[in-house]
């Protein structure tokens, strides 16, 4: 058995397509065929179900767990090359992340750290829901994933805190509400709302914080983006539930105002998941680094959660590491 044998499987598994496959792995198609029949003569069993014409129909039962097998085999040998490369300074290769839309503001604080220690890795960031993000990570497909840390469908994993989410109501920055620092969910579900769709978790959080309150409320609009929800106040006067730390970062567009929504008072701790595995993998390890990193500085949460505390101006990476080193000492 050979390696070129399980990047040919798991490319035409992914592709489902000899052709396609063969173009994505630079071999021609007889080239990638036979090496795909050498690997089941080897193990004495077929690894694809074929119809006429040899078109594939899917895995065969052994198929599926060769390919699993073939996932992690490719996984550990480009975590040998990761780990070589760290051990002389020179880590290179993809980071692969996946992570809920809510969590966009702040994952440049720590892809930065990342960068910043590693230049010639190359991040790849995927906004991906839950079910997306337990696939990434038993295919490898993903090296860690963002994502509340109460996600049971994205199975057992290693996980680290990162940071609390709460929650704000936008509205337009009127007369109505210039006294107003907080409203309940009950008041805000009165208002003319623009809201995420119902297939996206967040709003699935949102409708049973409404339905604690005992209210319902009905969008006007309804978007996958939360800055097209925020655009929505500013130009169209409706209101949206937001991640309180979108008032934070990037910060809140002229003509709106955020308050704080109560009754319940609802949070949601989020935290980075990796594989369970004896060895951490290179690149999920960097990324571990980088928020145990923020977690030891205390800064990014103490401007989270503190709304009476201005940002600063120079809050950077490297102001960040520069605290963490001064409380060390």
């Amino acid at each position: 058995m050979y390696l070129r044998q399980f990047q040919y499987l798991i490319a035409v598994a992914e592709e489902g397509h000899f052709g396609r496959a063969a173009q994505r792995c630079n071999a021609t198609q007889p080239s990638l065929s036979n090496g795909i029949k050498q690997l089941e003569l080897e193990l004495n069993t077929p690894i694809f179900l074929r119809g006429r014409g040899q078109r594939l129909h899917g895995f065969t039962p052994e198929g599926e767990q060769i390919a699993k097998w073939a996932r992690l085999i490719l996984a550990n040998c480009e975590g040998m090359k990761d780990a070589v490369n760290q051990m002389h300074g020179d880590l290179n290769g993809e980071l692969r992340i996946g992570a809920m839309p809510s969590m966009s503001p702040l994952l440049p604080l720590v892809t930065q750290m990342v960068r910043s220690r590693y230049p010639k890795v190359r991040i790849i960031v995927s906004f991906v829901g839950h079910d997306a993000m337990r696939i990434g990570l038993d295919n490898f497909t993903l090296d860690v994933a963002i994502s509340y840390m109460d996600n049971v469908s994205i199975g057992r994993r290693n996980v680290l805190p990162f940071y609390t989410e709460r929650f704000s109501l936008l509205v337009p920055d009127t007369e109505e509400f210039c006294e107003r620092e907080t409203i309940s969910w009950a008041e805000a579900s009165l208002l003319p709302l623009a809201m995420l769709k119902p297939s996206m978790h967040e709003r699935w959080f949102v409708d049973q914080a409404f339905s604690k309150a005992g209210v319902k409320p009905q969008a006007k609009v309804e978007s996958e983006s939360i800055l097209q929800l925020m655009f929505q106040v500013q130009f169209a006067e409706l209101c949206t539930i937001i991640p309180s730390h979108f008032t934070r970062f990037p910060g809140l567009h002229p003509g709106t105002k955020a308050l704080a929504l109560i009754d319940p008072i609802l949070s949601r701790e989020v935290g980075l998941f990796w594989a369970e595995a004896e060895t951490k993998m290179p690149m999920a390890e960097v990324m571990v680094a980088a928020i145990q990193q923020l977690n030891k500085t205390m800064e990014l949460r103490s401007i989270l959660e503190d709304f009476s505390r201005k940002i600063p101006k120079n809050l950077t990476i490297a102001s960040l590491k520069k605290k963490s080193s001064v409380k060390a000492s």
